[in-house]
């Protein structure tokens, strides 16, 4: 072959793999809590708070409300999030409703003595008008539903006595009620696990709050969705109700809550909203739970939802505060969007420049969103180093910072944290990867992909400004792949329903080695197991959330570093009194 034809062929190969390179495609990823500026709370104590959201895909925009913020965000892609300020609607209030009509967004907040409905043709400008002065009456969790026929529909309720109600709407007419509220959905927490108070659902003697409805249609049925049993509790949840007709008879929904997530770092997955993405995908986003300086210290979280193939509605928090993709196109399954970077900083020895006693380093590497490290000031020599213990690919850092010794209150101006995180394979010579100096972001959850990801052992932050108060991590979170072998299956599981409560199973199961935590999968039949439970460190685990009359099915997986090994065994527990 001549010199000429094998270089032209050379070049050929060279072209190609540079276009096949230039074509591999560039995924975004997400991790909660939602990496939006979480408001400062205008009362004592001093804390941070965002909850009860709404999010309405407009023109594929999304724009997203929240509770007590100040005003409202707006994304092209879920991931990126601008903050709109405004002051022309009531921002200070819970639990707003918001429904795009045409092109008017209309917005209705809770109150307790007067219900206004404002309007914007332009809602990322910021500018509202009243649409009506004084609704028919005083609503608290409102929910606005449009139906196919153009028919408007309002849900609301919270409490720990009165059901969710529902009510038609003449929008036509400003918003004039169509006749008499339709109470919907009561309490039943004697056959209901998932509604009776408590992070674990053992406060008995107290009677749920049930609230924060919301309803989406799908193939002709109707989804009243409703969030109990109290937004300070990790057991936070939505369940489900479905009907043929927007204002009932509705019927409990077989596969119950629907949006869970009673464990790791980010707990909770009530009170939300569901909608449907520009590629024809669900997400839930609802609200997680902190609730420690105060009740309503609450974040948000982002969870993709799928309705199966016998129309159940289900959320898939599995790995729910770990990075997930966010698609560009329609998908069926979680596992098209995990990208397998598994949490490589769980119970990782950390050295820090400074502590509180009270407040240690390992509190930052615990996966428990309600403890904290805090350094003794918030200087800029302040710094947290961590030893992964050998050598991992990391694709992304997660930065949860905690509110220490703040002495702000409301939204402000010129908030922000500054930083720079630092890696390194042997503690000697550090590469920088991520330069947060220039910052003017007031983040406290900050999630970086990084582009390339980089290979290390050693991690570093160091403190350049924080806002106020101390230099704290709730959580330094660290997300990759190793190369070791995943952990061996887990084996002789148990599942011990309890005779005389069928809320509460008891399972067991043997440690297997090399393992991080496991993953609890059950649900109502062997191919759908839509609930999920993360176990860290133990190898028993109690569940008090479940319906008394439903038979469920349980597996339990193993993880570490390198991955997710699934179980093949399942094993039942079945319900009835």
């Amino acid at each position: 072959m001549r010199l000429s034809v094998i270089i032209f062929i050379l070049t050929i190969l060279i072209m190609t793999c540079g276009q096949n390179e230039s074509k591999q495609k560039v995924i975004k990823t997400i991790c909660n809590p939602v990496n939006i500026s979480y408001r400062f709370m205008p009362g004592e104590p001093s804390r941070r708070e965002a909850a009860d959201p709404t999010v309405v895909n407009y023109k594929g925009t999304y724009y997203l409300f929240a509770s007590m913020s100040g005003g409202y965000w707006y994304s092209t892609d879920l991931v990126d999030w601008i903050f709109v300020q405004t002051e022309e609607i009531p921002t200070e209030e819970y639990a707003p409703a918001v429904i795009a009509i045409k092109d008017t967004f209309y917005f209705l907040a809770s109150s307790a003595t007067k219900s206004t409905i404002y309007k914007s043709s332009n809602p990322k400008s910021g500018h509202w008008k009243i649409a009506r002065e004084t609704f028919a009456f005083p609503v608290w969790d409102p929910a606005f539903f449009q139906d196919d026929d153009g028919r408007l529909y309002l849900y609301w309720g919270c409490s720990n006595k009165n059901p969710i109600y529902g009510i038609e709407l003449d929008y036509k007419n400003r918003f004039d009620i169509i006749g008499k509220p339709v109470p919907l959905i009561h309490a039943n927490p004697a056959e209901h696990g998932w509604e009776v108070p408590g992070d674990y659902n053992t406060i008995y003697q107290n009677a749920p709050w049930i609230e924060g409805a919301w309803v989406n249609k799908h193939n002709g049925k109707y989804y009243l969705q409703y969030a109990g049993p109290g937004t300070e509790f990790k057991s936070y949840a939505d369940a489900v109700y479905i009907s043929e007709k927007p204002l009932g008879p509705y019927t409990l929904a077989t596969h119950n809550p629907f949006s869970y997530k009673p464990e790791g770092f980010a707990a909770g997955a009530g009170h939300g909203s569901t909608f449907e993405d520009r590629y024809g995908n669900f997400w839930h986003i609802a609200t997680v739970t902190i609730s420690r300086k105060h009740m309503f210290e609450r974040r948000l979280a982002l969870y993709p939802t799928f309705f199966d193939t016998e129309d159940n509605l289900y959320t898939c928090t599995q790995f729910g505060d770990y990075p997930i993709i966010v698609p560009d196109k329609k998908i069926k399954s979680f596992s098209e969007i995990f990208p397998g970077w598994m949490l490589l900083s769980y119970k990782k020895p950390v050295s820090v420049s400074s502590c509180i006693d009270s407040l240690p380093p390992v509190q930052m590497t615990d996966e428990n969103i309600r403890t904290y490290w805090a350094a003794r000031s918030g200087g800029d020599k302040e710094w947290a180093c961590m030893d992964l213990g050998a050598l991992y690919d990391v694709y992304a850092i997660q930065i949860n910072f905690a509110e220490h010794n703040t002495h702000i209150f409301g939204r402000q101006n010129n908030l922000y944290y500054r930083y720079i995180i630092e890696v390194s394979t042997d503690s000697v010579q550090w590469k920088k990867v991520i330069d947060k100096s220039g910052n003017k972001s007031d983040n406290s959850h900050d999630y970086t992909q990084l582009k390339n990801g980089v290979r290390c052992r050693y991690l570093k932050i160091s403190n350049l400004h924080v806002p106020g108060g101390n230099f704290a991590l709730s959580g330094f979170r660290v997300f990759g792949k190793g190369s070791g072998e995943r952990p061996p299956e887990v084996k002789l599981m148990q599942a011990a329903r309890k005779p005389d409560d069928k809320r509460q199973v008891s399972l067991k199961w043997q440690r297997s080695e090399n393992t991080t935590g496991y993953m609890v999968r059950y649900g109502i039949s062997q191919k759908k197991l839509y609930h999920n439970y993360i176990v860290y460190a133990d190898t028993s685990l109690t569940i008090n959330s479940l319906n008394v009359n439903q038979d469920y099915f349980f597996t339990i997986d193993s993880f570490n570093e390198n991955g997710i090994t699934e179980n093949s065994l399942i094993i039942r527990s079945s319900g009835g009194k």
